[in-house]
């Protein structure tokens, strides 16, 4: 016998021995062994998903937000019911009518939602009273099992567009989401629940465990080998200072617009309010959500759902001053101690024409710091028509584009990407839009065209969160992080990597003194000495935004201190007149309570006048 022969019986050997190995091992476990085959008898396999505890959220100073309350479901196979089954005593534990227990069981078996082999939700909500006394008498009914699941609640009533909801997952999400998702899970929408969905929802586990005819758990399946545990979401630090973020929309009620506060040196938002808003437990899955949407979603005028800080986009005003400022120095086309004649008004000659652009009365502005503090128009008419004039009178579109690329710096003109959806880019004009809009004059125009957006006005628009970035760049001297809504994740995980970023703007830090001492005068003797705080260095801009529909809109935007900046702030209160009446005050108001923690004797005066304030016509506070 050859060696190729020897291999081919050894090989056929090894195939027969494992045969009777196994059909030995089949025997014994059908035939001789009687416990296996009773187990089956008396058992049913079933499959339970384990539901990982959602990631809680904390303010900076672990303030807990947002926490986790049980809720109860009960799931029903239907080829497990009995038909001896009470389901008068069912139904009267439940406290449902008999009418709903017949339509929660007779399901269209032909759609592919349902199989009778399969669980599906019977009855979602239900309350720990009546879920107990329930699951006393569990054992009647088999076929049914229940589940717990986690629901949202706020331990607070405020920061409702910052956190978000959770909602009941649909279809789609379920057959896009490769197996993360089943029905009746929770997803968060909006906010940061929405946002940081993959990192606050963790990951399920499941267990398999053989259950007798009554339903109750007769052992785990094969050891529990096949077993693996739920892995809880991670807790997530936001950056919102509670404090703060409570008593800006204290500030803001019964007023219509938005608050941004940013800490300058890391790009943490430390506040971000919308006004009107609601409470987050308004659209909690516990409270009648679907009239809370539909009182919210009706509000035509107020539009509470709506986050204005970063959807709404607005004439920034005269708070562009500072920025036209900056970037006209860099040019070269002016010079900090510049004087530029204010007679009441920026006059402008034509051939045919002589056209007026209003001022308020104000000493002559001898100097940029000057201007910046009287916030005097013909100035920075002036500024925007030598930017946007550095390649001639006839070629405007080179220099406006030049400006453009600037304000690109700046984080204006597109998404800052703080980490919520439905962040509007604004809207910041360039020469290609000026050649449409001026089409049928042969995109024939000039910098006297559009010399408004100077002192922001115009086609100019930005939101409040860019708004309140500009200041923090000033505040940096030329610098920033884009403004994010987290500080840190528990377990550690490392944040988004564009959050830790620095941008730099291409101003050089010379430039940024006259200006920065522009805004600290704004404040001691110019158009905002209602934000005045004793003690406090505040540099701040005010802007009284034209509204051709109705009244001015008052913007304000500030950093403080002058030195070592801790906060960075910009406040838009819509239809609400003078930058420096309203939106000024409180933005000092702000400032003074999250670096000194109260407000001074001396202004609380004023923060009753705010606090009072009804803007949109409903109750005032008393």
């Amino acid at each position: 016998m050859n060696s190729d022969q020897s291999r081919y019986k050894i090989i056929q050997f090894v195939f027969l021995a494992g045969a009777i190995i196994l059909t030995i091992r089949a025997a014994q476990l059908q035939v001789f062994d009687t416990s296996y085959q009773s187990k089956v008898k008396q058992a049913v396999l079933r499959k339970i998903e384990l539901l990982p505890a959602r990631g809680l959220i904390y303010d900076r100073n672990k303030e807990l937000l947002v926490f986790n309350e049980p809720v109860y479901e009960l799931e029903v196979v239907y080829n497990e019911l009995s038909v001896n089954m009470d389901t008068t005593l069912f139904c009267e534990l439940l406290g449902i009518t008999k009418e709903k227990f017949i339509d929660q069981i007779d399901k269209d078996w032909r759609n592919i939602r349902y199989s009778k082999s399969v669980p599906y939700l019977f009855q979602s909500r239900i309350s720990q009273p009546i879920f107990s006394r329930f699951e006393e008498h569990l054992y009647d009914f088999p076929g049914f099992y229940p589940k717990v699941r986690n629901v949202r609640t706020s331990a607070h009533n405020s920061a409702a567009h910052l956190l978000g909801y959770i909602s009941e997952v649909n279809r789609k999400t379920i057959e896009d989401s490769l197996d993360i998702y089943s029905p009746g899970d929770y997803i968060g929408n909006n906010g940061i629940e929405g946002n940081y969905e993959a990192d606050l929802r963790g990951a399920k586990g499941v267990k398999y465990v053989l259950r007798d005819k009554l339903g109750k758990i007769v052992s785990n399946y094969n050891a529990g080998l096949m077993d693996s545990s739920a892995r809880a979401g991670f807790d997530i630090t936001s950056s919102i200072d509670l404090a703060l973020q409570e008593y800006g929309e204290l500030l803001m009620h019964n007023k219509r617009g938005a608050i941004v506060a940013i800490e300058p040196a890391t790009g943490e938002i430390l506040s971000m309010v919308s006004a009107p808003f609601y409470s987050p437990n308004d659209l909690s899955i516990k409270a009648n959500r679907t009239k809370a949407f539909r009182r919210l979603l009706n509000d035509s005028i107020n539009k509470p759902l709506i986050n204005r800080a970063i959807l709404a986009r607005y004439p920034p005003g005269s708070i562009f001053k500072p920025i036209m400022s900056l970037i006209a120095l860099q040019l070269g086309v002016t010079y900090p101690s510049r004087t530029i004649y204010c007679p009441g008004a920026y006059v402008y000659k034509t051939k045919y024409n002589t056209f007026y652009y209003g001022c308020h009365e104000h000493s002559t502005p001898y100097n940029i710091s000057i201007g910046l503090q009287y916030s005097c128009n013909s100035y920075f008419f002036q500024l925007a028509r030598d930017v946007i004039e550095k390649y001639g009178f006839s070629n405007p579109g080179r220099g406006l584009d030049t400006l453009v690329n600037y304000l690109y710096d700046f984080g204006l003109g597109d998404r800052l990407g703080i980490g919520l959806s439905n962040e509007n880019v604004g809207f910041i004009p360039d020469s290609e839009y000026y050649n449409w809009l001026y089409r049928s004059q042969n995109a024939n125009w000039r910098s006297t065209y559009i010399m408004s957006i100077g002192i922001g006005q115009g086609e100019v628009e930005l939101t409040t969160v860019q708004m309140a970035n500009l200041a923090a760049i000033i505040a940096n001297r030329g610098y920033f992080y884009t403004p994010h809504l987290i500080r840190e994740f528990y377990p550690s995980k490392a944040l988004d990597p564009k959050f830790t970023t620095k941008h730099t703007v291409r101003i050089d830090p010379i430039h940024f003194d006259p200006v920065i001492d522009g805004m600290e005068r704004v404040i001691s003797k110019g158009t905002a000495t209602s934000a005045y705080i004793p003690g406090i260095s505040i540099c701040g801009k005010t802007g009284t935004s034209q509204n051709a529909h109705g009244e001015n809109h008052s913007v304000f935007f500030a950093f403080a201190p002058k030195e070592n900046p801790k906060i960075a702030i910009a406040v838009y209160v819509e239809n609400a007149g003078s930058g420096g009446d309203i939106a000024a005050p409180i933005a000092s108001l702000l400032v003074e309570k999250y670096l000194n923690k109260e407000i001074n004797p001396n202004r609380q005066w004023l923060e009753t006048r705010m606090l009072k304030m009804d803007l949109i016509g409903k109750d005032s506070i008393e």
